[in-house]
């Protein structure tokens, strides 16, 4: 008889990455930054909650005994001024009507999602008694951002205690998640783990790096990541852990936001891999002067393409995934180019149903 299994952990919310494929209605909340710290101790948290009646704060950062006035802005967005702060890290949050709200924009907003994971216990996601890989948190300096960032890699069982060099996926999230998104409602762990004891994926090791990074609009934000993922990411992988370094044993895959990402990769660094999936994404079909450019570089790097990667994947979740449409648009410049790919659908549209599939399916077929 099938059960359900209920478990509560910290990740991301599925509907991040939808941004990356749906332009929505520009609101104050798209630019909010919840915590301000204004110097000399003076901290401001904010959150936008236009149909709010009572808005408070609480948590360690408030003071003891003492409520700072929370006042409501015209635009919707509601304030609080917390003053002599010591410098530290601190837990806070919001009561919106009675009800505790995590910060919606935080920094790790994603990651403080609830997870109900629902099944037999048999599915391929599913945690298995089968040797497991150990997924590491890590931290790098990004030359291009000049900041510290994390990402998630994960290595297969046995990894210590061999001395094997091992290819690499590298492997991006959507739009509004982060690095612990894969790792967490993608299951990447246990996808890989109970393909590697069925003996059905070569030995790979998969890093899952944070894809989002604050820009003013999605077309700054992936070319950032692009000069992020050449000139720091890989290098530091490459540097700490025993790989393949060349093109041939090296992946990426991306899904919606990091579809886009995928994409730009493979348009300025397509002779640095091997295989590229794209999940659930992209070019936006109503930019008519972007596509053009978009051609224009297909049309130069076709020959190249065509004899140096192996494999060039493209997926969707059928045609209720938000990004079908653009993505068949898409297809038709790469039919221009006479490049070479694969095209494949399934049911589950713009969902982490769908991208836990792909994860499955891919993880089976690059690097052989």
């Amino acid at each position: 008889m099938k059960k359900t299994l209920l478990s509560i952990a910290l990740l991301c919310s599925c509907l991040g990455p939808v941004a990356a494929q749906w332009q929505h209605t520009p609101t104050p909340n798209d630019t909010l930054r919840s915590v301000r710290d204004l110097g000399n101790g003076t901290v401001v948290l904010s959150i936008y909650a236009p149909e709010a009646k009572t808005v408070s704060s609480a948590g360690d950062i408030m003071p003891w005994g003492r409520q700072p006035e929370v006042r409501r802005a015209e635009n919707g967005v509601w304030s609080v001024t917390v003053p002599e702060v010591k410098a530290g890290v601190y837990r806070y949050h919001f009561v919106v009507d009675g009800v505790n709200v995590y910060d919606p924009v935080g920094e790790l907003a994603s990651e403080t999602s609830a997870l109900a994971t629902v099944g037999t216990g048999n599915e391929f996601f599913a945690m298995k008694d089968v040797p497991h890989g150990a997924i590491a948190q890590r931290y790098y300096y990004s030359k291009t951002l000049k900041t510290t960032r994390r990402l998630h890699v994960w290595t297969p069982a046995g990894y210590e205690k061999s001395a094997d060099r091992l290819p690499v996926l590298y492997l991006i999230h959507g739009g509004g998640d982060t690095d612990n998104s894969w790792p967490g409602v993608g299951c990447a762990g246990f996808i890989l783990d109970n393909l590697m004891a069925e003996g059905k994926m070569k030995p790979m090791i998969v890093v899952m790096p944070n894809g989002s990074i604050k820009a003013n609009s999605l077309e700054g934000e992936v070319p950032l990541f692009e000069e992020d993922l050449i000139g720091s990411i890989i290098p530091y992988i490459e540097q700490n852990y025993r790989v393949l370094a060349d093109k041939d044993h090296r992946a990426m895959a991306g899904l919606s936001m990091g579809g886009m990402e995928t994409l730009e990769t493979m348009l300025k660094d397509y002779d640095k891999f091997g295989w590229f999936w794209v999940l659930s994404s992209g070019w936006f079909a109503n930019q008519p002067k972007q596509y053009e450019a978009y051609q224009a570089q297909l049309n130069k790097i076709a020959t190249g393409f065509n004899s140096g990667v192996h494999q060039l994947v493209f997926t969707q979740g059928g045609p209720e995934d938000i990004a079908y449409n653009n993505c068949k648009a898409m297809l038709k410049l790469f039919d221009k180019a006479g490049i070479k790919y694969q095209y494949t659908e399934a049911p589950g549209g713009h969902t982490w149903y769908t991208w836990r599939n792909n994860l499955h399916d891919l993880a089976q077929k690059i690097f052989k």
